[in-house]
């Protein structure tokens, strides 16, 4: 349904290495740049931006504002929460059950954004 997603990041090199570490359990990959924007993809087709913000301005948390990256397996949501940990994001809940058909955790990364990686069913 999401085509692709973009983050502000006010350090977009830092930004870049946190998640080659964070999207690789996910088969994410480097696929395009412009010169502000580092774009990764996986198999699934789709798109995940970080980079600064276009108008110039420092990038911002957006209040309520989250987004989630589909994962395989349980074992990959906790593959994916540990490699952002390990990046130095923060943890913003332990992976595990949160109804009977979906399985997450939820991390913060470098610049505050706040993302779920998940496994329905």
């Amino acid at each position: 349904m999401i085509g692709y997603v973009t983050l502000g990041s006010n350090d977009p090199e830092r930004a870049k290495t946190f998640y080659d570490q964070v999207l690789a359990p996910l088969g994410g990959r480097r696929v395009f740049a412009n010169d502000r924007l580092q774009f990764w993809s996986s198999a699934n087709g789709g798109l995940f931006a970080v980079g600064q913000p276009y108008d110039g301005e420092a990038a911002s948390v957006g209040n309520g504002s989250m987004f989630g990256l589909p994962a395989p397996s349980h074992e990959v949501v906790g593959q994916v929460h540990a490699a952002a940990l390990a990046a130095g994001g923060t943890c913003e809940g332990e992976p595990g059950a949160r109804t009977d058909t979906f399985y997450g955790a939820y991390f913060r990364d470098l610049d505050g954004n706040k993302i779920c990686v998940f496994k329905l069913g």
